[in-house]
């Protein structure tokens, strides 16, 4: 404890670390604030309804990824999946289209060309689903309008409003990315994930202690054991990582000797960090937009495809997961860099030659390591589903795996990792333990 109390005083001393931790609170609390701002004309009262259809399901994991905002009909009732989902786009795009995969490879300007044709298409995105969730909002709470307003005019500068507080939150996002600490995007998505915490452990508390649930005790005591083998094996895979040796040749230069020592390359169990599981997500979102967040003339394989306990649902959703593992994995690491830098710096990987080989073996490796990281990903995101078979309260069971859990842990040790480094530049002990968040945890080699 001692030693916690003086981490955060060595946060404090550090000028431009304490302005990054209080930049990012002040737009954390900035985007809070927002999701309880309820679009003109509506009266938060008469959204009973709309709350009830957001309890379970699909409906309860979007409403999560926004903080609530979705079930309040706040103006940040999007939240910023729309443009998590032009992301996975522009990303798709980037792989099969010759005209954007030459944007990509231009470095720092073919970057921006990229951001800016997102932003586009988050803008798109954003024009059909705002006026998708005010029909549903008609729909589900038509009383909540305030008297003497028509829905047709009031569908407009609402969905300008929506619009606008989503491209409001990727903003945010980027101001914390930049001023701030940590990743702004999944930070804000953490933050509306968090909200929903302290609600859901009450509900679960409270309904384990009632006739209706049984187990009392007993049970809340092996949901809380089950959470925290869970959480500990998803910062297992987080941190895990394979070792490759590099050996680099003596080189002198002038009356200096450079080179002739051995170093390890870093390969991580979860490369592809929480992205996978985001951009699976977002996926799954996709017939809500079909039915236009209605069920009720929905085929029963899209009303399937929306509830989070379904065969088929948890099916589609590993199979999402473990392809964007493997796909994000391979636009994170280019194995070919890799090889041709070490070349260039007079390293190998003893046993196996320079060159094409050494990409070729480098490749291998992540391919060993990415499956059993992609199956045990996919096994932490179906979690929620088998919590449920234990009678675990669908809020709470969220907690259990499943994109929430992930995203927590993954951004969690981003940011504290982020800490860290600001605090070992200046010579101070950081807040995590010595090597573990440099991927102290390793696997058996292949």
């Amino acid at each position: 404890m001692e030693k916690f109390i003086e981490t955060l005083k060595n946060i404090w001393k550090i000028e431009d670390l304490r302005q990054r931790i209080l930049i990012t609170i002040l737009f954390t609390a900035i985007y809070r604030f927002g999701s309880f701002v309820v679009l003109p004309g509506i009266e938060p009262s008469m959204l009973d309804k709309l709350q009830s259809q957001t309890a379970g399901g699909l409906m309860s994991l979007l409403d999560m990824f926004s903080g609530g905002a979705f079930s309040h009909a706040s103006i940040f009732a999007l939240g910023i999946m729309p443009y998590i989902s032009a992301s996975i786009v522009m990303q798709l795009l980037a792989v099969a289209v010759p005209y954007f995969q030459k944007m990509q490879r231009e470095g720092e300007s073919g970057r921006k060309k990229i951001n800016w044709y997102t932003r586009i298409l988050t803008v798109a995105i954003l024009l059909f689903q705002a006026p998708s969730y005010l029909i549903n909002l008609k729909m589900q709470a038509s009383q909540a309008l305030a008297s003497g307003i028509s829905w047709t005019v009031f569908m407009i500068p609402a969905t300008i409003i929506l619009a606008a507080g989503s491209m409001f939150i990727l903003w945010l996002g980027e101001r914390i990315t930049d001023k701030g600490v940590g990743n702004g995007i999944s930070l804000i998505i953490m933050i509306g994930i968090i909200a929903r915490l302290p609600q859901a452990f009450i509900q679960e508390v409270s309904s384990r202690f009632t006739a209706i649930t049984g187990g009392g005790l007993v049970m809340f005591i092996v949901e809380i054991v089950i959470l925290y083998a869970v959480v500990c094996a998803s910062i297992l895979l987080v941190q895990g990582t394979r070792k490759v040796p590099v050996q680099y040749a003596k080189r002198i230069v002038g009356n200096k000797q450079y080179g002739g020592a051995r170093q390890y390359i870093p390969l991580k169990l979860f490369a592809a960090n929480v992205m996978p599981i985001i951009f699976a997500q977002a996926l799954m979102f996709i017939p809500l937009a079909i039915v236009q967040y209605s069920t009720d003339n929905a085929s029963p394989v899209l009303q399937s495809l929306m509830n989070t306990k379904s065969l088929l649902y948890n099916f589609v959703y590993v199979v999402l997961v473990i392809a964007f593992t493997y796909f994000y994995t391979a636009i994170t690491i280019n194995p070919t860099q890799m090889a041709e830098d070490m070349k260039r710096n007079n390293g190998f990987i003893p046993g196996v030659k320079p060159g094409k080989d050494t990409a070729d073996y480098i490749d291998t490796v992540m391919s060993r390591i990415t499956f059993p990281g992609s199956l045990f990903i996919a096994f932490i995101a179906i979690m929620p589903a088998l919590a449920g078979l234990l009678n675990v309260q669908d809020a709470f069971s969220q907690f259990f795996g499943g994109t929430s859990l992930l995203i927590l842990v993954g951004v969690v040790i981003d940011t504290l990792q982020q800490i860290e480094s600001h605090l070992m530049m200046r010579h101070y002990d950081g807040l995590l333990n010595s090597g573990h968040t440099r991927g102290g945890g390793e696997v058996a080699a292949y």
